[in-house]
């Protein structure tokens, strides 16, 4: 019996029931109408029925189907608190865990990619993994050297698996569209799908991993495990404790989940300017919070680089330029920098004050020295651009996100997602002053530039 679920006629079957489901729901709420309930009691109760059935059966599959619902539990942030509190629980599950499979797939994948003697590899091995996730699982393990180590397996089959499922979810991804308003999520469906391949390279995961691990070896804020081996469909990483982040979520002290929410952003801005790579994958499942006694503070361990943007210059200068500018009020350079980069298309003439009133919600957050991201606060900003009725709405559409940005934008929306579901504090700013080129003004880059300079010709050899 195949531990994932991989004939292509049975994940099939049940990605098809969905949308058949989905069907049925709409038929049951038009009675629910018709007998006087009002028309948002009835959409938020086909929502909540909609989402159940759903993250069921995506947590079943594993596979493109359970790497859809990661990419989709970020943004529950987004969804109104009677819908979104019910099934919060099966999110975190999904971040965190899926169904395993039989230990004797797990022994025959290490026979056949690290020898028959594979365990000489180890002093000891955990058959029962301590993570599961869309592609492969986790398990504990002791390196021959005596290092605390995570062994990835990948389920047999997980390409074919990840194509499949996500063919299929994208033939249906209007109907999941209500799930997270103000969000198309067909171009997630495709973006994912694109990137199958790279996911399914360990080698390259072990290769950006890597990077990240040499180069953040002795940050005092963010711990990288390092690779210790790797092989086709197996990869071995040094193995790192901490509380999974779905845990600071729903259980952190305040202190924590600042911390994280701090921390998060700051990996995020400074990791493409510190190793050309952006790590594409922000759901709380690749993230723990961690003790360190010697610096007496909370530090960020980042897991999982099977999805990598590569930025050999860091973040667009255009990013910071455009927020900048946004924040100084200038409408007309916003838009002209805007139809420059391609996200508005020459066929469209837009008004640069609606533009710039459409973007300063949004940025809010880089406007303060300090903003506590909140889930009444995505709400309002999701509800602003689903209602067909607001001009945001209108504006959105005639809107375009060019393909070299898809991505960022991606891993931007769903760490603030993150940010939102930990109701942290941050002090974002600070990071985009740091790490985002073309933030600060000129002026001010080269005011700082000759304060470290003149700083370090006063420091005594």
């Amino acid at each position: 019996m195949s531990d994932l679920p991989r004939k292509a006629v049975t994940r099939t079957a049940k990605l098809a029931a969905l949308p058949l489901g989905f069907a049925g729901r709409a038929t049951w709420g038009l009675g629910k109408r018709i007998g006087g309930k009002s028309a948002e009691i009835v959409a938020r109760e086909l929502q909540q029925r909609t989402a159940d059935q759903l993250f069921k059966v995506l947590g079943e599959l594993k596979g493109g189907a359970m790497k859809f619902g990661q990419a989709m539990s970020v943004f529950e942030s987004a969804l109104p608190e009677e819908v979104a509190g019910p099934y919060r629980a099966a999110l975190t599950k999904l971040q965190e865990a899926a169904p395993p499979m039989p230990t004797r797939t797990v022994h025959a994948i290490l026979a056949e990619r690290l020898g028959e003697e594979w365990r000489e590899l180890f002093l000891t091995f955990e058959d029962k993994p301590s993570a599961a996730a869309s592609i492969g699982q986790v398990h504990r393990a002791v390196w021959h050297d005596g290092r605390e180590v995570a062994v990835k397996v990948q389920y047999p089959g997980a390409g074919e698996a990840l194509l499949s499922d996500l063919t299929q979810l994208s033939r249906f991804a209007r109907l999941l569209g209500p799930l997270i308003p103000g969000m198309d999520i067909k171009p997630l469906i495709s973006e994912l799908r694109d990137r199958v391949s790279e996911e399914l390279d360990y080698e390259l995961e072990a290769q950006a991993q890597h990077e990240h691990a040499a180069e953040f070896a002795d940050d005092p804020d963010v711990v990288v495990p390092d690779v210790v081996h790797q092989s086709d469909q197996v990869l071995v990483t040094e193995w790192i404790d901490g509380i999974p982040m779905a845990e600071v979520i729903t259980d952190g002290t305040t202190e924590q989940r600042d911390r994280a929410g701090q921390l998060l952003a700051r990996f995020l801005f400074s990791g493409p300017a510190r190793t050309g790579l952006l790590h594409a994958d922000p759901h709380p499942g690749n993230f723990r919070l961690l003790w360190d006694e010697d610096g007496e503070q909370w530090r960020l361990g980042v897991l999982d680089f099977g999805t990598v943007d590569r930025l050999p210059g860091g973040l667009p200068q255009t990013i910071g330029d455009c927020l900048r500018m946004t924040i100084e009020g200038e409408a007309e350079a916003v838009y002209e920098m805007l139809r420059e980069e391609g996200f508005v298309k020459d066929s469209i003439e837009l008004d640069p004050v609606a533009v710039l009133e459409y973007l300063l919600p949004i940025i809010e957050p880089t406007e303060a020295e300090e903003f506590t991201f909140t889930r009444s606060w995505m709400r309002t900003q999701a509800a602003r651009i689903a209602d067909i009725r607001s001009p945001a709405h209108q504006l959105g559409k005639q809107l375009n996100l060019p393909p070299s940005y898809l991505l960022i934008h991606r891993v931007t929306l769903s760490t603030i997602g993150v940010l939102c579901q930990l109701n942290a504090t941050v002090r974002l700013r600070d990071e985009l002053d740091a790490w985002l080129p073309g933030f600060l003004p000129e002026y001010e880059e080269e005011d700082e530039a000759q304060d470290e300079e003149g700083t370090a010709v006063e420091t005594p050899a």
